[in-house]
C-alpha cells in the first residue's frame, strides 16, 4: 500500500490522544479546587479519599494489564500463535468500549450528587478505572504497532500533535470557570464529553476494520503453511504457563525496569504537583502583577507547549537517542530552578517564564517516557523469551510502581504549604507557627508568608526531583548499542508476526 494509508493509521492512532487529553487536562486542573472550594469537603474525607484512591490507582493498572495479557505469557500450542494484528484488534475493542465510559465518568465530578467525601471517593475511583483501561491499551498499541525507533517516533509524533489540540480545552475552561456559578462550566464539560464519546466510537471502528482485514490475511497464510507443514519456529519458549509470581520475580531481576520506575515515580509526582497547584501559584505569586487574561494565556501555554515541544524533542531523539534527551531535560530543570532561586520572588516576568517553563519541560519529559517503556517491552520479550510481547501488562506494572506519585502530589503539596506558610486550604485561615513568618528586611517591606512559601515550593520541589532523577537515570543502561541489539533480536524472533507499519 502507499504512503497515504501510513499517514491515515498514524493519524487515527494519534487522534485517540485528543479524546483523552481534552477531558483529562480539565480534570487535573479543577478536581481538587472543585471539592475543596465549592463542595467544601473536610480534611479527613479528603485524605481518606486520596488514600483509597492511592491503592486503587496503583492496583488497577497491573490488574487490567494482567487480565488483558496473561494469555500471552503462556506458550501457545503449535500453529495457534496469536499474531500481532490480532493483539491490536483486541486492544481496539477495549478502547471502543471503555473510551465512552471514561467520558461519562468525567461528568460525575461537576455536579454534587452525594456527600462530598463519598462523591470524592467514588468519582476518583470510577474515573481512574476507565482512564486506566483507555490509557493502558492506547499506550500498549505503541509497542504493538511498531518495533523500530523511527516507526514509534512517528506514532508518538501524531499523539503529540493531537494532545496539543486537546490542551486547547484548558484555554477554553478558564473562560467558563466560575466558582460562584458552575452552570456554564458544566455545559462546557458535557460538550467535551460528547465530542470524546463520538471520537472514540468512530476512530476505534475505523481502525478495527483495517486490522480485521490484516487478521484475515494472516490467518489465511497460517492455514496454508499448516497444510504444507511449513513454518518458522520462534525463540524457544517455556512450555508451562508463567504465573503472576514468576512474572513478578522476572521483573524484579530486570534492572533497567527497576531504575526506570524509580525515576518515573518522581516524574509522575512532579507532573501532578504542577497540575494541582498551578492555579494556586498563579493566584498567590502573580495575581497582583498580571491580568486575568494573562493568567489564562499562561495557563493555556503551560498545557499546550509540552506537546508542541515534544515534536522538537522527538527529532532530537532520532538524532541523539531518547536516553540522552531525557537526561538533558533533567539537567535543564535543575539549572532553571537554581537560577530562579538565586533571582528571588520579586522578578515577576522571570517568575512567569519559570513557572510556565517548569511545567512545559516536566510534561515534555513525560511525553517521551512511553518510548522508553516500549523499549522495556522489547527487552522483556527478548530476555524472558515471551511467545508474545506483553506490552499492556508491562505498562500496567510501571503504573503500579509510579502512579502513587499522582496521589502523593496533592497530599505532600498541601502539607508543604501548611508547613512553610501556616496556610491550610481546608480551613482558609492561617495557623500559627509557620516556618515562613518573617518580613523581607532586604526589600524594606513585609513579604506575605503565603507568597514566599509558594515561591519556596515552586523552586525547591523541582530541584529535589531533578537531583533524584539524575541519580536514577545514570544507572539505566538500555540505550545505544544495547538497545539496538534488543530491537534486532525482537524483530528476528517475531518475523512474520509483526505488523509492517509502512504497509498499513
Amino acid at each position: 500500500m502507499g504512503t497515504r494509508s501510513v499517514v491515515s493509521t498514524a493519524v487515527l492512532y494519534g487522534s485517540l490522544a485528543l479524546f483523552i487529553s481534552i477531558l483529562h487536562n480539565v480534570f487535573l486542573l479543577y478536581y481538587v479546587e472543585t471539592f475543596v472550594s465549592i463542595y467544601k469537603i473536610d480534611k479527613v474525607s479528603f485524605w481518606v479519599g486520596e488514600a483509597v484512591f492511592l491503592i486503587w490507582n496503583s492496583v488497577n493498572d497491573p490488574l487490567f494489564g494482567w487480565l488483558s495479557d496473561r494469555s500471552f505469557l503462556s506458550s501457545p500450542q503449535s500453529g495457534s500463535q496469536v499474531t500481532t494484528p490480532e493483539v491490536v484488534l483486541k486492544r481496539l475493542q477495549a478502547l471502543s468500549t471503555n473510551g465512552p465510559l471514561f467520558a461519562l465518568s468525567f461528568l460525575a465530578f461537576w455536579v454534587a450528587w452525594a456527600r462530598p467525601g463519598l462523591q470524592f471517593l467514588l468519582c476518583l475511583c470510577l474515573y481512574d478505572g476507565f482512564l486506566t483501561m483507555v490509557d493502558l491499551h492506547h499506550s500498549a498499541l505503541l509497542a504493538d504497532l511498531a518495533v523500530s525507533a523511527a516507526d514509534r517516533t512517528r506514532l508518538n509524533f501524531h499523539c503529540s500533535v493531537f494532545s496539543a489540540l486537546g490542551s486547547l480545552s484548558v484555554f477554553l475552561s478558564y473562560s467558563f470557570w466560575d466558582k460562584e456559578d458552575l452552570y456554564s462550566f458544566r455545559v462546557f464539560c458535557v460538550s467535551l464529553a460528547a465530542f470524546s464519546i463520538v471520537g472514540f466510537f468512530l476512530v476505534s471502528r475505523l481502525l478495527r476494520r483495517r486490522f480485521q482485514k490484516e487478521v484475515r490475511v494472516r490467518r489465511d497464510e497460517a492455514m496454508a503453511l499448516k497444510e504444507l507443514s511449513v513454518g518458522q519456529a520462534p525463540l524457544t519458549h517455556a512450555e508451562n504457563p508463567v504465573t503472576i509470581g514468576q512474572y513478578l520475580k522476572q521483573l524484579s531481576k530486570h534492572r533497567n525496569f527497576m531504575w526506570f520506575v524509580s525515576m518515573n515515580l518522581v516524574q509522575v509526582f512532579h507532573c501532578h504537583f504542577n497540575s494541582n497547584f498551578f492555579p494556586l501559584f498563579l493566584e498567590h505569586l502573580l495575581s497582583d502583577n498580571i491580568t486575568a487574561s494573562t493568567g489564562s494565556i499562561l495557563l493555556g501555554i503551560s498545557y499546550i507547549a509540552p506537546h508542541l515541544n515534544n515534536l522538537y524533542f522527538l527529532t532530537l531523539c532520532q538524532r541523539y537517542g531518547v536516553y540522552q534527551v531525557i537526561r538533558w531535560l533533567f539537567m535543564l530543570k535543575l539549572g532553571l530552578s537554581v537560577v530562579m532561586l538565586l533571582a528571588g520572588a520579586d522578578h515577576i516576568y522571570l517568575l512567569c517564564i519559570f513557572i510556565a517553563s517548569n511545567r512545559v519541560f516536566t510534561e515534555g519529559t513525560c511525553k517521551l517516557l512511553k518510548l522508553v517503556i516500549s523499549d522495556l517491552v522489547d527487552e522483556d520479550y527478548v530476555v524472558n523469551r515471551r511467545p508474545q510481547a506483553t506490552s499492556a501488562l508491562l505498562f500496567g506494572m510501571v503504573a503500579l510502581l509510579t502512579k502513587p506519585g499522582q496521589t502523593f502530589a496533592p497530599l505532600i503539596g498541601t502539607w508543604l504549604l501548611c508547613v512553610y506558610t501556616g496556610y491550610d486550604i481546608f480551613e482558609r485561615e492561617p495557623v500559627r507557627d509557620s516556618l515562613v513568618s518573617v518580613p523581607d528586611v532586604a526589600s524594606g517591606s513585609g513579604t506575605p508568608p503565603l507568597r514566599l512559601g509558594c515561591f519556596y515550593m515552586v523552586v525547591f520541589v523541582p530541584i529535589t526531583c531533578a537531583l533524584l532523577q539524575l541519580a536514577a537515570w545514570s544507572r539505566f543502561t538500555l540505550h545505544g548499542r544495547k538497545l539496538q541489539g534488543i530491537k534486532t533480536l525482537r524483530q528476528g524472533a517475531q518475523h512474520g508476526h509483526l505488523i509492517d507499519v509502512k504497509a498499513i
